[in-house]
């Protein structure tokens, strides 16, 4: 491999603050944070606003998060949700 093209590939903490969710897995994400893991370790934060613990593929659950008020945003153009649409 050529040196110094290829992105540092390490041990990285994804955090789900809504389902209180944490996994260490490695990537490339470059992240500004850091946090100390349940090994001792200090490790890169990437936070997410969805995860395998809080998807509704995964959950069962139907659950709206609303990133920069973007479910505002579709009900003013198209309308509210009835119940019985689910």
């Amino acid at each position: 491999m050529k040196p110094d093209i290829h992105p540092n590939y390490r041990p990285v903490v994804f955090q789900d603050a809504s389902a209180d969710f944490s996994f260490l897995t490695r990537s490339t994400i470059e992240t500004s944070e850091t946090i100390e893991w349940e090994d001792g370790n200090t490790y890169p934060l990437a936070k997410v606003d969805i995860s395998s613990a809080s998807h509704p593929f995964f959950t069962g659950t139907m659950k709206i998060v609303d990133t920069a008020g973007r479910v505002e945003r579709f009900e003013r153009r198209y309308g509210r949700r009835r119940k019985d649409e689910s």
